[in-house]
C-alpha cells in the first residue's frame, strides 16, 4: 500500500504518518531526507532519531538518490519528505536539474520492495506569489511530483489543522 499525506506547515503530517505505522509488525524504516544545515538543525535531527528509535524505526538518513536504499523485503518505509528530496536533488549542483522523472522512477522501486510506502509531503505553491526562477522551478516540480504519486498512490490523505481528510482511498485499520 502507498499512502501520500499532504498539507501545509505544521499541520499534523508527520504525526499522521507515524501513527498510520504505529502497529505495523514488519520492520519499519524512517527515510529521512532532511539535509543537516548548521547545529541546530543536527540537534533536530539527533532528537528526532531519538523519537523514532523509541517508535521502533530505523533511521535512514538519505538526502538523495533514494535508489541507493536497499530495503528488506516485506517492510515499511515512511520518506519524510518529498519537498526536502525534491530540493536536495535539484539544487545539489552548480546548475537546477528538474528532478521528477528520477524521483517518481525511484519512488516505484522504493515501493515495489515494501509492504507499505507513507510519503510525507508539502503544500506548496498556493500563495499566488511569483518568486526567482529557481524557486519557480522548484514550485512546479513539486506540484507534478505531488500529482504523479496521488496517481500513484491507494490513500491520499490532505491535513488541515491536524485533522486528516481523505482525498482518495481510504485510511487503513
Amino acid at each position: 500500500m502507498m499512502i501520500l499525506i499532504t498539507g501545509g506547515s505544521k499541520c499534523g503530517k508527520s504525526s499522521l504518518a507515524e501513527t498510520l505505522l504505529n502497529d505495523i509488525s514488519e520492520q519499519k524504516y524512517y527515510l529521512a531526507t532532511m539535509k543537516p544545515f548548521g547545529e541546530e538543525a543536527q540537534k533536530a535531527i539527533i532528537r528526532h532519531q531519538k523519537m523514532r528509535k523509541e517508535k521502533n524505526f530505523i533511521t535512514i538518513e538519505q538526502y538523495i538518490d533514494i535508489d541507493k536504499i536497499r530495503i528488506p523485503a516485506h517492510s515499511a518505509v515512511l520518506l519524510e519528505c518529498m519537498g526536502n528530496l525534491c530540493a536536495n536533488e535539484m539544487f545539489r549542483d552548480d546548475t537546477i536539474f528538474y528532478p521528477v522523472e528520477k524521483i517518481i522512477r525511484n519512488l516505484k522501486s522504493l515501493y515495489s520492495a515494501t509492504d507499505m510506502l507513507v510519503i510525507v509531503t508539502n503544500e506548496v505553491g498556493m500563495d499566488g506569489i511569483s518568486y526567482s526562477a529557481g524557486t519557480m522551478q522548484y514550485l512546479s516540480a513539486m506540484a507534478e511530483l505531488n500529482q504523479n504519486t496521488a496517481q500513484m498512490a491507494d490513500t491520499v490523505i490532505e491535513c488541515v489543522c491536524g485533522i486528516p481528510l481523505v482525498m482518495k482511498g481510504e485510511i487503513p485499520c
